[in-house]
């Protein structure tokens, strides 16, 4: 008979046991679940609602089931629907009637919401140090490359020469956001729902201060019905972990481009690029395909909870044993993506050739050269106007615009003079942008610092 059985005078239809039934993925919290039984069993005997001797036999029990259940020993079944009734119906039969007297206070419902929040809270420790990884990764490749120069893109436009370490220091600002988003999500998911109840609490004397500083949660939840009916911290999480995989799509995407025949300003690592069944000369990118294409799923796993809980009255509904899935899938996403990409960026090469070659292209530095004729005493507008007429002039006799003479720069401005030459060299044009946040060696050497310091004030 089922632990809630009482009321039924029929057996549950065994497709309806089979819907119903959660087992086959709430099960990876059983060690949550034990924890949250433990703080609770102990808390019943501090408040006197149940013995001291069932609490101890409760906390011997369940650290046997927890050891049975980690070797293999013990079996998670659909009969007993979820994480839950499983570890009460293994404990139960380990020491009998105490088992049954673990319940008292407490319902399914606030059972599941602090499960979920003690096991996202570890996963959001796991994802922290992966993504801490990664910077590492930017930094190690960064600190290589201060000075190769690269074309700086808008519109996927050649725009204006940067320095790769620039480049992917861009990304290492990114993924420190994702950090940050994840520890906020942490702070306000770090509220503690034990001891609501099914949804009105319960007429028990528990102390649930006492359960909520047992768990490591700063206090418990403030309302009841709140308690058992809030996923907002599985949405938030959802929604940072979309944010971090977008940032790694975007760098998937670049990295997809730069390997390319078209570009080459890398080459992957075979370990981390796949072959062609019909094709021997091919070389694919499919690590970092297979993360732009994750990307969608974990969209469409925060989705999918969004539109679970947009029109659930309160409290506990059935259709919340639905956040489990996507908020799970996501995680796991999220955590195979995370070392993979790391690995790939650590171990391609870059060719700085043939960035500076794509860099000596395209009229990057024509910005620096209307800034040039406005350090001479121009204004800003009528110089961009002549450096425009010198890019056309260019194009028409193909040519760039450090490979004009003197005499057809002075043509457009008598304010040219022989020194234009050492302003126009891209290396120059690099090196000049030492504004805050540039990509000036004194820049990307304060940016790397600054990540540096980021990763270890971070780490656990």
């Amino acid at each position: 008979m089922k632990l809630w059985g009482g009321r039924f005078q029929k057996e549950t239809d065994t497709l309806v046991n089979d819907f119903n039934s959660s087992i086959q993925f709430d099960g990876r919290m059983y060690k949550e679940d034990i924890m949250g039984s433990l703080a609770h069993a102990a808390m019943l005997a501090e408040q006197g609602i149940i013995s001291r001797e069932d609490a101890a036999a409760i906390t011997a029990g369940l650290q046997e089931v927890l050891a049975d259940i980690e070797s293999g020993k013990a079996e998670l079944t659909s009969d007993n629907e979820d994480i839950h009734m499983n570890v009460e119906t293994l404990l139960t039969a380990k020491i009998g009637d105490a088992g049954k007297r673990l319940h008292t206070a407490r319902s399914r419902n606030d059972q599941v919401a602090v499960d979920l929040r003690l096991y996202l809270r570890h996963e959001i420790a796991a994802i922290k140090a992966e993504i801490l990884d990664l910077q590492k990764a930017i930094l190690e490749q960064a600190k290589q490359h201060q000075n190769t120069v690269m074309p700086g893109y808008t519109h996927l436009q050649r725009a204006q020469p940067i320095s790769f370490a620039q480049h992917l220091l861009a990304y290492g600002a990114m993924l420190c956001r994702d950090v940050t988003r994840l520890e906020d999500c942490e702070r306000r998911m770090n509220e503690c729902p034990l001891g609501s109840g099914a949804l009105a609490g319960t007429t028990y004397p528990i102390d649930r201060w006492n359960t909520a500083k047992a768990l490591g949660f700063d206090r418990p939840m403030t309302n009841s019905l709140d308690g058992v009916s809030d996923r907002d911290y599985a949405i938030e999480l959802m929604s940072a972990l979309s944010v971090l995989m977008m940032h790694l799509s975007r760098f998937s995407e670049e990295m997809i481009l730069w390997c390319s025949w078209e570009f080459k300003f890398i080459e992957l690592d075979d370990a981390y690029s796949t072959g062609s069944s019909i094709m021997p000369q091919k070389k694919n990118p499919d690590v970092a395909e297979l993360v732009r294409g994750k990307t969608g799923r974990v969209y469409g796993d925060l989705m999918s909870l969004l539109t679970t809980m947009k029109g659930l009255p309160l409290a506990y509904n059935k259709d919340m044993q639905e956040d489990k899935e996507p908020v799970f899938d996501a995680v796991d996403t999220v955590k195979m993506c995370l070392p993979v990409f790391a690995g790939m960026l650590r171990t391609m090469r870059v060719l700085p050739e043939n960035m500076r070659r794509a860099a000596g292209g395209g009229f990057i530095n024509a910005t620096d050269c209307a800034d040039y004729l406005t350090k001479k005493g121009m204004p800003f507008r009528d110089a961009y106007t002549a450096v425009g007429s010198l890019v056309y002039y260019c194009t028409t006799h193909q040519k760039l615009l450090e490979e004009l003479s003197l005499a057809e720069l002075k043509e457009i401005s008598p304010l040219f003079e022989e020194d234009v030459y050492e302003a126009l060299k891209l290396e120059t044009c690099m090196g000049q942008r030492s504004s805050y946040g540039g990509p000036a060696v004194s820049e990307t050497s304060r940016q790397i610092d600054e990540l540096e310091a980021f990763v270890k004030e971070h780490q656990a």
